[in-house]
């Protein structure tokens, strides 16, 4: 069985709520996206949408500053 990586949503330099509707249509076809967002506001706006759609949300814990995040359906 192989582990394929999330793909990945580079939504810097996007306000919201663009990071969140990129998201959502990514989660449309993948069952993991890793997002990357630079808005302050991303944060609060992905966690109510992946709350909303029943999405486990977790912060990359690869990454080096904050701002990424592994969404899962």
């Amino acid at each position: 069985m192989t582990i394929e990586a999330p793909v990945v949503v580079d939504a810097r330099g996007m306000r919201c709520p663009w990071p969140a509707l990129r998201l959502a249509r990514a989660m449309r076809a993948e069952p993991q996206v890793l997002l990357i967002a630079d808005d302050p506001k991303a944060e609060r706006e992905v966690a109510a949408l992946a709350a909303e759609q029943g999405w486990a949300l977790a912060a990359d814990p690869g990454a080096a500053g904050p701002g990424r995040w592994i969404v899962t359906r």
